[in-house]
């Protein structure tokens, strides 16, 4: 993941790519599936994405 203020106005990227991690949780609320959210953004990769979900898990169990 990056973040500088010069792409995507500082928003949480995908390094690498354009893609705000954001875009993944709306898709998943939307009832995609990781396959076709990759389908749908070909520069993400399913490693990267499968690490934001393991780490977003990560925190909220923390949070409990």
């Amino acid at each position: 993941l990056s973040a500088d203020p010069d792409i995507m106005g500082g928003r949480t990227v995908f390094a690498g790519t354009r893609v705000p991690v954001e875009v993944l949780f709306e898709n998943l609320a939307d009832g995609l599936t990781v396959n076709e959210i990759i389908d749908s953004y070909p520069t993400l990769r399913k490693g990267d994405v499968l690490d934001v979900l393991a780490e977003a898990c990560r925190r909220l169990t923390q949070q409990q």
